[in-house]
């Protein structure tokens, strides 16, 4: 299977356990169930579920605990988006060619929106019969714990508001980006290891080795995407970076060492999985992609 297909497949297995959710009665106001919903269903490219899935796959895990892993870092990641696009964050009104939770629902109940995606992750986890041991499972709630809090990705977006109109180094931006971005994305391959029974400690350092790298890639090509791609095809206003006077590897960089940045990390992800005693060459493949992207 291409891997075109192989995230497509996985958007839609998430979105259809999310939906699933939503569809049935909750003990809830009309509301901020609906904003709820739309804040999780947000025409995303679902990167973090598929590589739960590709992760989980690998390494033989149960495709039922990979559905319920799936669902729950998207929710962390729709959630961040949410309050990301509120008027006190980012301030946009467009999310992936829609109007964002707020522009539709009002700011008070895609505050709450983002709130209610938050705890719903971590309930999804916590409330499920994992095929592995109660402990690995406690694992994965401290892992999805770790990467979406104050020293991940809450602490990386507090570091990028607060480098907003200043000068600041490449690694000072790398700082960010592995904590804003970078976290979540090595969670992901993290639970889909947590998973499986055959889980190994050096099978976990060699994978977070490659999170790591393709979690700055992903967002040293969202930067350069930032400036080269158009409004259309992002899906978001273009050049929004730069006129919100953040930093960017290409405005630190130029483009071409943005490029050069973003090749060079892609070379760090697939020496990481060549020390893996696995069939690599999806994660391979995903990893060639991010780099590759147009959006």
């Amino acid at each position: 299977m291409q891997l075109k297909e192989q995230l497509q497949r996985a958007r839609e297995d998430v979105e259809a356990h999310l939906n699933r959710y939503f569809e049935q009665p909750l003990n809830t106001e009309k509301n901020i169930k609906e904003a709820t919903h739309y804040g999780v269903l947000n025409g995303g490219k679902r990167l973090r579920p598929y590589l739960v899935y590709a992760t989980g796959r690998m390494m033989g895990a149960d495709k039922a605990d990979l559905d319920i892993l799936a669902a729950a870092i998207e929710c962390i990641h729709s959630y961040s988006l949410v309050h990301d696009d509120l008027p006190a964050m980012d301030d946009d009104d467009l999310r992936r060619g829609r109007p964002t939770c707020h522009i539709v629902y009002g700011e008070a109940q895609a505050i709450l929106a983002g709130d209610a995606l938050q705890t719903l992750a971590f309930d999804l986890i916590a409330n499920h019969q994992f095929a592995v041991s109660a402990s690995q499972q406690v694992k994965m709630i401290a892992s999805l714990s770790k990467a979406s809090g104050i020293e991940g990705m809450v602490g990386g977006q507090a570091l990028d508001i607060e480098a907003t109109d200043k000068e600041i180094t490449v690694a000072q931006l790398e700082r960010i980006h592995q904590l804003k971005t970078g976290a979540l994305l090595n969670c992901a391959i993290t639970l889909g290891a947590l998973s499986a029974k055959s889980c190994d400690e050096h099978t976990l350092a060699q994978l977070n080795m490659f999170g790591q790298a393709i979690g700055l890639a992903f967002q040293v090509q969202d930067d350069i995407l930032d400036v080269e791609a158009d409004t259309e095809t992002l899906g978001k206003p273009q050049g929004s970076d730069v006129a919100a006077n953040k930093a960017t590897y290409p405005a630190l960089l130029g483009m071409a060492g943005a490029k050069q940045k973003a090749q060079d990390l892609l070379a760090q992800a697939h020496q990481a999985l060549e020390a893996i005693d696995y069939d690599t060459s999806e994660l391979a493949s995903l990893a060639s992609y991010i780099v590759e992207r147009n959006y």
